[in-house]
């Protein structure tokens, strides 16, 4: 039995079946089979940047058949058709996610792209962000993806166009609209408070 992360050989290979089992608290993610540390407990700002999302889009979804849902929460992204725990080698936990296919989702959290993933970004998380997990997203086919940075009161909004992102734009200011629910417009200043 795994209870201390340094039992774990860093650049080892793992699957969900592995993770399953792991019985410590630090939280991880796997991203290809490769164990990624999570960042400690997050700062203020990125707290208050997750809190005012989740709200604003939590009223907006309302009765439109999609959830949303905040880290801790696994999303398993298979490769191919790999389903099964000991064939899985990526599970992440999005800081926020909205799945609109509800036969995605099960007891363990969601297996398959989310239609909507929104990292926040701090010192340690932004390169994998912007590069492991960009990639990871845009391959899995999650159809829109906001990095969201406390540090520079940035929202850089990119949706997937014929299986690759395109940048929408990075806002600095004004409304925040998005690409999959046009009719929803968040707030700078209000993520940023």
């Amino acid at each position: 039995m795994i209870t201390d992360i340094s039992q774990l050989d860093p650049n080892g290979t793992y699957t969900y079946a592995d993770y399953l089992k792991w019985q410590f608290d630090e939280s991880v993610e796997l991203i290809k089979g490769k164990l990624y540390r999570m960042s400690p407990a997050p700062k203020r700002a990125h707290q208050l940047a997750v809190s005012h999302l989740l709200v604003d889009i939590s009223i907006y979804l309302g009765s439109k058949g999609c959830e949303i849902y905040v880290a801790p929460f696994d999303v398993r992204l298979p490769i191919r058709n790999e389903r099964k725990p000991d064939q899985l080698h990526t599970v992440v936990q999005p800081d926020i996610c909205v799945v609109c296919d509800a036969s995605k989702l099960d007891e363990n959290g969601c297996l398959g792209a989310p239609d909507w993933v929104i990292e926040i970004t701090s010192p340690r998380t932004a390169k994998n962000d912007f590069s492991e997990k960009f990639n990871l997203y845009e391959e899995s086919g999650v159809r829109e993806y906001w990095i969201v940075q406390p540090k520079e009161k940035a929202v850089n909004v990119y949706v997937l166009e014929d299986g690759q992102y395109a940048l929408v734009d990075v806002y600095e200011s004004g409304e925040i609209p998005s690409c999959i629910f046009p009719d929803l417009l968040i707030s700078h200043d209000r993520i940023f408070r």
